[in-house]
């Protein structure tokens, strides 16, 4: 019998499937379309098996409805702009482009071996002039219909490498390359309208049925729909009133002062006139922009000796301070200050020793099983949970009431709200807000008003390696867009980065230009696009790559949606939503359907591919990391290979370079094949959690499919039924049908690993049947077809070699038979005395004096009873037999 030889196998497997371009797609009215897509990945010079993950998953599913009789549309590109391509450059003196497609070409060579069902013929990169020539016509249309625009706005600038930093570069307040300390600095930058949307995008996460719970959450509170109160503070020194947009109406009676941005108007005007201000918003502008910064960052205030009346008593005044933790671009850039019900505001009025006033008072804690209803006549109750009582009883509940307020709701109202308790961690319950709102607009103080946490998306970047802007700045006509007969605007090849900044803004041949307009001498726009703005339409484009146009609108009615798109969670929020934004744009501009206004209609985030870390110490007791296939395991420890040193493993954690626990996947496809590595990814987890790579693990995967080799070979060489009976082959198929089943059923709800589980088991069935040689072989057949999805390459040998026709890649999907999953037979446990001691099997249809008579006569039962009669035999239909001595 021969060895199974991956390398053999696959090579041979994947050549016949592109001599055949069974993978190609084109429109087809004949067939049900099927677009499955994969977030293409950054072409960082080699794969991961994260990717193998990631990529072998969308395959599976592409192979099942290829099969299934589907149109299957399979792509692949590079998201291939961005820093780290830049950096390269500056470290190696190459350029971006050399380094971007040679990783390109490394990564293609590494993925091909996975055999992998992709369309081949419609891939791009992003830095593809071709590519993003057509998304600087889509930003024209874009303008053209209001979706983007410039404004000043307060940026993360490097002063080191001159550029703006995106949020996730800034690293404990520092450049994350130069280590410079970031500033904030206020540039004129693009902005795509997504706020424009925000009801939209929030309304039609409801429709989104097929994706996961969780990201919906996520996107949900990102957009952040907030319903508040925006009023006024009057001066007393009689200058602009400063407006106010709080979600805490219902705490306005324990304000304690006004904090207002560095970037406020108010704030620029004092500074003009004060160099104490002055100095204090420099000091705020070497802090972080966004939120999550400013929350980390020690609170620092400037009192500017201004006071505000309290909008409901004029005799209460409040001072003003800048504060460098209120950001300008949400609400209005100004806040009052609660401190007894929000942990920032104390810490705020402990530190400049500012009055702390109660709105809120505890009045009793009670279980939720003995909750008194008088101790609520009067007022508001909200409840905050104090977690499970004493041995796990009911849950403990502390009571708050408003106390200090003028918008008591009437005292004929009885409410109770869960975890409603105002403060850090806890929100006031929405009456209580209500009421508050309604009574300062009853009142004349201010005006309900629904805000969004989403801001407008800035997309410029002063790098080189991206798309260009494509417009052009003229003296006497302004900003005019470039004529879509002149795109792409394409990079300039010759660039140097000895320099810091962007080279386009030192490159006078790119940069100066005749204006498209008027044709007098201009500048082109040296900003260049958001790598976002890349990622957020590819998809579209895969329908038609190679069109004149951003998209072909009868390519794009009829491959869109997507119909199954798999990713990463850590894309979950921001490239899914400005992915949802272009996609409306896109239709607006009228270039997807409206049906794409929603672009994915099922949505899959799997998990990780983890590693266990080794680690051994310096001499200064420092860790030094070591690659896996450097470390010999053993069942009472591991150790180095080469120098027998003791290592210490540390538990299973995402794979990371610096860790070196990685595993390199063009290794294990050499040593085990690349069918090996995608049964083990696909089996040894449900495919949403994260899945641990041992290298046992993938020992056992090569050796089932060993196993699966070597019975098919057997199979195939056999020429006898010598012990077949009928019986044994009704056995074999029926428990084929079975497998069909269930492997169909777990493809289709991405129970991959459940699927393989039932093939390990049909395999075990069909290495020890007795069935006769052509129940064997049709059984063989259908497990070679149920593999195909995940192992190809395997399943097409098996396939050819037991005499299947054609390719297993082009074969129907083979269809369980109903009357084959009805048994004749069932298995019910016996039970004596309620103790289970037995099972049985009898007809299906048997009755119940039947199924008594067979319990009773099982050893187990006849001992017990010893020749005495039972006291009572309990027959279930179906479920269970107990017999009561």
């Amino acid at each position: 019998m021969s060895r199974y030889s991956a390398a053999e196998i696959e090579a041979k497997w994947q050549e016949a499937w592109d001599k055949a371009g069974i993978f190609h797609a084109a429109r087809s009215e004949d067939r049900p379309k099927y677009y499955v897509l994969e977030m293409f990945p950054y072409p960082s010079g080699r794969i991961h098996m994260g990717h193998v993950r990631n990529y072998t998953m969308g395959d599976v599913i592409a192979r099942h409805k290829l099969a299934t009789g589907h149109n299957v549309l399979h792509p692949m590109g590079w998201d291939a702009f961005g820093m780290p391509a830049e950096n390269a450059a500056m470290a190696s003196g190459g350029h971006p482009r050399d380094w971007t497609y040679g990783n390109i070409d490394d990564m293609r060579a590494q993925m091909k071996p996975l055999g992998l069902s992709i369309d081949w013929s419609r891939e791009f990169a992003t830095c593809d002039p071709e590519y993003y020539g057509q998304q600087q016509a889509l930003f024209l249309d874009f303008l053209e219909k209001g979706l983007v625009y410039r404004k000043n706005a307060v940026v993360n600038w490097d002063p080191v490498d001159m550029t703006v930093l995106a949020n996730e570069q800034v690293e404990n307040g520092r450049g994350w390359r130069s280590g410079a300390l970031v500033e904030r600095r206020e540039l004129t930058q693009w902005f795509f309208r997504i706020s424009d949307f925000a009801e939209e995008l929030l309304e039609a996460l409801d429709t989104l049925d097929n994706w996961p719970a969780k990201v919906r959450l996520m996107q949900e509170n990102w957009i952040g729909k907030s319903r508040g109160l925006q009023f006024s503070f009057a001066r007393t020194d009689g200058g602009d009133p400063i407006e106010v947009y709080t979600t805490r109406p219902d705490t306005l009676m324990g304000a304690s002062f006004i904090g207002i941005s560095p970037d406020h108007p108010l704030a620029k005007e004092l500074a003009e006139q004060n160099p104490e201000v002055a100095a204090f918003r420099a000091e705020c502008a070497r802090g972080g922009t966004t939120e999550e910064a400013l929350e980390t960052a020690e609170k620092l205030g400037f009192d500017t000796g201004l006071k505000v009346r309290h909008p409901l008593d004029p005799d209460w005044e409040l001072p003003v301070y800048v504060a460098n933790f209120i950001l300008m671009d949400y609400g209005t850039g100004a806040i009052f200050g609660c401190p007894a019900h929000d942990q920032r505001d104390l810490d705020f009025a402990r530190k400049y020793g500012l009055c702390v006033k109660a709105v809120f008072e505890e009045f009793g804690s009670y279980h939720d099983d003995a909750i008194p209803d008088s101790e609520f006549a009067g007022n508001p109750v909200f409840l905050k949970d104090l977690g499970p009582g004493p041995n796990g009883g009911s849950v403990l509940k502390k009571f708050f009431r408003i106390t200090n307020t003028a918008f008591v709701p009437p005292k004929t109202e009885t409410v109770r709200y869960v975890n409603g308790f105002a403060g850090q961690e806890h929100q006031t319950g929405e009456h209580a807000i209500d009421a508050a709102i309604d009574f300062c607009e009853a009142n004349g103080v201010g005006q309900g008003v629904t805000n969004y946490r989403l801001r407008d998306w800035g997309l410029s970047r002063q790098r080189y390696w991206g798309c260009p802007i494509p417009v052009v700045h003229c003296e006497a006509c302004g900003v005019v867009p470039e004529r879509k007969e002149n795109l792409p605007i394409a990079l300039p090849d010759d660039v140097s980065f000895e320099v810091p900044g962007n080279p386009l803004d030192r490159h006078p041949t790119w940069r100066d230009c005749a204006c498209p307009a008027c044709g007098a001498p201009a500048q082109r726009e040296t900003d260049t696009m958001d790598t976002f703005v890349d990622s957020s339409w590819y998809f579209a484009r895969f329908t038609a790559p190679r069109a004149n146009t951003p998209t072909d609108m009868a390519e794009a009615a009829y491959w869109m949606n997507v119909d199954q798109y798999i990713g990463g969670i850590e894309h979950a929020i921001l490239h899914l939503l400005y992915s949802r934004f272009f996609a409306r744009a896109m239709h607006i501009c009228g270039h997807l359907p409206e049906k794409c206004k929603e672009p994915f209609d099922a949505l899959f985030t799997q998990g990780m591919v983890t590693h266990a870390i080794y680690v051994t110490r310096d001499e200064n007791d420092r860790p030094v990391y070591h690659f896996p296939e450097d470390v010999e395991v053993h069942e009472s420890g591991a150790r180095l290979g080469a120098t027998g040193e003791d290592v210490e493993v540390v538990p299973s954690a995402k794979m990371s370079k610096s860790k070196k626990n990685v595993v390199d996947p063009v290794n294990i496809i050499r040593d085990y094949g690349a069918d090996t590595a995608r049964w083990f990814v696909l089996s040894d987890s449900p495919p949403e959690r994260d899945v641990e790579w041992t290298a046992a693990g993938a020992e056992a995967a090569h050796k089932h499919l060993s196993r699966v080799w070597r019975i098919a070979t057997g199979i195939a060489g056999a020429n006898t039924d010598e012990a077949a009976t009928p019986e044994a082959d009704e056995a074999l198929l029926r428990e084929m049908h079975k497998t069909i089943h269930e492997v169909t059923g777990g493809l289709e709800s991405f129970g991959f690993n459940a699927a393989i589980a039932k093939l390990y088991g049909f395999t075990a069935t069909l290495a020890r049947s007795e069935a006769g040689q052509d129940a064997r072989r049709r059984a063989a057949r259908t497990l070679a077809q149920l593999m195909a999805p995940m192992t190809p390459h395997l399943a097409e040998e098996v396939w050819s070699m037991l005499g299947g026709e054609g390719l297993v890649a082009n074969a129907p999907w083979p269809e369980a038979d109903p009357a084959m999953l009805i048994e004749d037979t069932i298995t019910l446990p016996v039970q004596i005395n309620g103790k289970r001691r037995a099972e049985i099997s009898v007809p299906r249809d048997a009755d119940k004096s039947e199924v008594e008579k067979s319990a009773l006569a099982v050893d187990a039962v006849a001992r017990m009873l010893d020749g005495a009669q039972p006291r009572k035999v309990i027959v279930v239909p179906g479920r269970i037999v107990n017999v009561v001595i």
